[in-house]
């Protein structure tokens, strides 16, 4: 199974890559002028797709704003930027100011990698209804996710079981099965997604972005990046320097480690967002449902998993909540202290022996509908991610690494370490250990960093700062719980990544919120 980091789309093992000078230059504008010279038709929105995530075409916003959709061309392979082309979807809604206000396009990336923006945008655009005061809110399907020439790996059924299987095996016999399913699913992916699998690195995102940028009619590109979304803008910022405008990082992966330490990380920041949960549950005045004491309750989720690895119990019919499944949604649960209710409620239902409310977790987790159908961002995940990451990780390796994880964290480290051979047969060799994302002669870029991210620990968001060079990085942190800092909806935080995007207003350097 992949290893973790999703949500807006849902998890992460987050890496980029790097280019190398000669393909840096076919960014250059005259390479691609037949591209950039694209006028877009925008339209009415269509319903999602299967691989977007399904759903009713996006309802107009308070104020009656409309979505409009366009397909923008862009070469399939950026070092041939006059050959073969390929469709990435954009949505935007258009500025609620006055054309004198405008500043232009303000672009979103809310993570993944393997989120669609086109259908993550309207989700939350009610969020962002301040910044379009003075810009169009734009968002996009990245090359392999969603319409835009989605990767596709197994089907519904398929995923089913795969997203059922055992994903930490305790003898030779599950290793085995763990081993096969992973390189069936990676096998599917090649048979079916052969010729956009070279062409998902996050440099080839990267300069879709500054394609549309020219295509917007924007002299600088102006970003919000959430999440993945922050090491896309990264990798952005180290090609095009120069043409950086106001751009802000919220969640931020650490661009200086490879797959494994990320993986490890995520181990320790989700064991200190169960930690977090636990207290919370116990320091309140009613009775803690699910336990007496922090400790308690973690035992008790401990206990619960291990049965569930010898006895499933009843799911949504006719799945049944297994140890994976019901992992898979206690993480889920971890990314927003929104849904900490929610994990409370299925704790407590699958002491009972009703696994429902987790299992509908995990299949928020994993992109699958009420219907049976999941959308893209699993095998778009897994195709960027071992693309853009060098690093290949075998079963022997991932045994001897165990108790590291195991200390990092008791409940979540066996799952996030076997999540390491994902890309262990991949048909494309990854691209580097980690993404370049220095910088030097940019424009500021505003790093917020959440002290209780689980999926994006605190420290990615110094680490970027260092990494994107003196001058350019600037930090602030966020003293809350959950994935990110803006749609935490603190006043300080909104405060400042508004002042920066709407009026050019740079925080001091190291502002914390609380």
């Amino acid at each position: 199974m992949p290893s973790l980091l999703r949500p807006r789309a849902a998890v992460l093992t987050v890496s980029a890559l790097l280019l190398s000078t000669v393909l840096a230059a076919c960014g250059d504008d005259a390479q691609n002028e037949d591209v950039t010279r694209q006028e877009l038709s925008w339209k009415a929105c269509p319903a999602p797709d299967e691989a977007q995530g399904g759903g009713a075409s996006p309802s107009p916003l308070p104020d009656d704003g409309e979505w409009q959709c366009a397909t923008m061309k862009a070469p399939l392979d950026w070092g041939d930027p006059k050959g073969d082309t390929i469709g990435l979807e954009l949505i935007r809604v258009r500025t609620t100011g006055a054309a004198s206000e405008r500043i232009g396009s303000l672009i979103f990336n809310f993570g993944g990698p393997g989120g669609s923006g086109v259908a993550s945008l309207p989700a939350f655009a009610e969020g962002y209804e301040t910044l379009r005061t003075r810009y169009d809110l734009v968002s996009f399907d990245p090359r392999g996710v969603g319409r835009s020439d989605p990767v596709i790996c197994e089907n519904d059924q398929q995923l089913d079981a795969y997203f059922q299987q055992d994903g930490t095996p305790d003898d030779a016999a599950e290793r085995s099965r763990l081993l096969d399913s992973t390189t069936q699913f990676n096998d599917a992916c090649e048979e079916n997604s052969e010729k956009i699998l070279p062409h998902v690195r996050t440099t080839d995102a990267a300069r879709d972005l500054d394609l549309m940028r020219q295509v917007l009619g924007d002299d600088k590109l102006h970003y919000f990046g959430i999440s993945y979304g922050t090491e896309l803008g990264g990798v952005y910022a180290h090609l095009f320097p120069e043409r950086v405008g106001r751009a802000v990082f919220d969640a931020v992966v650490d661009p200086t480690v490879n797959p494994e330490q990320g993986s490890l990380g995520q181990a320790k920041g989700f064991q200190l967002a169960l930690d977090n949960f636990a207290e919370d549950c116990v320091s309140k005045t009613e009775e803690c449902p699910i336990g007496d004491s922090a400790q308690n309750v973690k035992d008790r989720i401990a206990r619960l998993l291990d049965d569930l690895d010898r006895r499933p119990i009843e799911g949504i019919f006719p799945r049944q909540l297994t140890q994976t499944a019901a992992t898979s949604g206690i993480l889920q649960a971890l990314y927003s202290k929104d849904l900490w209710e929610f994990l409370t409620d299925g704790l407590e239902e699958a002491y009972d022996g009703n696994g429902s409310t987790l299992m509908l977790l995990s299949d928020s987790m994993n992109g699958r509908s009420e219907n049976g159908e999941y959308d893209n961002s699993t095998a778009a995940f897994t195709a960027i991610s071992c693309a853009d990451s060098k690093p290949r990780y075998d079963a022997a390796y991932v045994e001897r690494r165990l108790p590291e994880f195991r200390a990092a964290s008791p409940l979540f480290g066996d799952s996030l370490a076997w999540g390491m051979i994902g890309c262990t047969d991949w048909a494309v060799a990854g691209a580097a250990d980690h993404p370049n994302v220095s910088a030097p002669g940019a424009a500021p870029i505003l790093v917020v960093g959440n002290t209780g991210d689980p999926a994006t620990p605190y420290e990615g968001a110094r680490a970027m700062v260092k990494a994107l060079g003196k001058g350019v990085g600037v930090e602030l942190t966020y003293r809350g719980q959950g994935h990110g800092a803006y749609d935490s909806k603190n006043k300080c935080v909104q405060g400042a990544v508004n002042g920066y995007l709407l009026d050019g207003k740079v925080p001091p350097a190291g502002t914390v919120c609380t």
